[in-house]
């Protein structure tokens, strides 16, 4: 740092004009009598003992007699304390302000255009560990590690969590290994294609970021649940459906859970065609999606889209794409049972389990 840097940090941290160039002067001269130091200093003569008496108050100086007024500069231990202090302070504050600028929402606080990827991953992070039912993502294994001990978080919650790996071979790596997603993740897949960020929380949030450049990055969050809906199709078509399941802690026994309706159906609905009798039970939220109802019965139907094309075949997901329905009858009456969304029926689920499967042989 060379003088007028000094100079300028000082006034600064407060001092004025004339006590910067008296501290500065009498750290070159180590001690000077007051008349000395206004000359040397180019301070006024009369001013220079209320600028004296200003620096000793502050700690700067320390003055004395010997024959006339003199002074030097006090140990600089206490005034570095001091300054350090007042630094951390000021970068505290700057970053404060830096994250509040980033994380400032556009066209309201429901949709939030990002300025920097990393504060997309962080509010993904707070997202993830407050889920309660469902955790969607499309990640690198790299993301993965950041990632992993909110997800842990949510699976120890009961929270499925699925992950869609990519990779590519401008930068290669390798999922991880099952050892690493124990207790971390539900089921995963592996697309060997670059893709973007994304997460995708209880239906209501939306991470995204485009594809890592280093130049023009940004990312979006989405507190929507129309906007979710329709990245949630995305995944599923275009980075779940297609490729490999490689981790899953799913068996074929039973009970069976669910927290997406269309696998549900998928599974069941050639058991239905073959005359399979299915008992299962059901939570989810009524039509106003304003009480949470648990439903106990038997599914007697499943309803989706050009059923005969499947001919007792696993249902395709573009025959799900629309209406997809299970009808539950229960002591207290028949329910329709949709998913994500529903419209068409009584409930909404969140989570289905199918808790037995058997066939009538009389």
């Amino acid at each position: 740092m060379n003088e007028a840097e000094l100079r300028d940090g000082l006034m600064e941290a407060g001092l004025s004009e004339y006590q910067v160039k008296a501290y500065v002067t009498l750290l070159e001269l180590g001690s000077a009598a007051a008349t000395d130091l206004a000359e040397k200093a180019d301070v006024p003569r009369s001013r220079i003992y209320d600028i004296l008496r200003d620096l000793e108050d502050e700690g700067y100086v320390e003055t004395y007699e010997q024959d006339s007024l003199r002074a030097r500069a006090r140990d600089p231990t206490e005034i570095f304390e001091e300054l350090q202090a007042r630094a951390e302070v000021l970068s505290d504050t700057a970053e404060e302000i830096r994250e509040r600028w980033q994380k400032t929402g556009v066209g309201g606080h429901r949709i939030s255009v990002l300025k920097r990827v990393e504060t997309v991953l962080e509010r993904a992070e707070l997202a993830i560990r407050d889920a309660e039912n469902q955790v969607q993502l499309s990640i690198r294994p790299g993301q993965f590690d950041r990632l992993k001990p909110a997800l842990r978080t949510a699976v120890e919650n009961d929270v499925f969590v699925t992950v869609s790996f990519n990779t590519s071979p401008e930068q290669p790596s390798s999922p991880p290994t099952d050892d690493e997603m124990r207790g971390v993740v539900t089921e995963a897949r592996h697309r060997d294609l670059p893709a973007p960020f994304l997460v995708l929380v209880d239906r209501e949030v939306t991470c995204y970021a485009p594809h890592m450049r280093p130049v023009g990055q940004f990312g979006v969050v989405f507190e929507d649940t129309t906007l979710t809906y329709v990245f949630h199709w995305y995944f599923q078509a275009a980075l779940w459906e297609s490729w490999p399941v490689f981790y899953t802690t799913r068996d074929d026994g039973l009970p069976a859970e669910y927290v997406d309706i269309r696998e549900c159906i998928r599974d069941i609905a050639p058991l239905l065609a073959d005359g399979a009798i299915i008992d299962a039970s059901v939570r989810g939220k009524d039509a106003g999606r304003k009480r949470t109802h648990d439903l106990r019965g038997r599914v007697t139907d499943v309803l989706y889209a050009n059923p005969e094309a499947d001919e007792g075949a696993t249902p395709s997901l573009s025959s799900l794409a629309g209406q997809a329905t299970l009808v539950l009858e229960t002591d207290e009456g028949e329910y329709g049972i949709g998913g994500w969304g529903a419209i068409l029926e009584d409930i909404e689920a969140e989570r289905v389990v199918i808790e037995s499967v058997r066939f009538d042989d009389a």
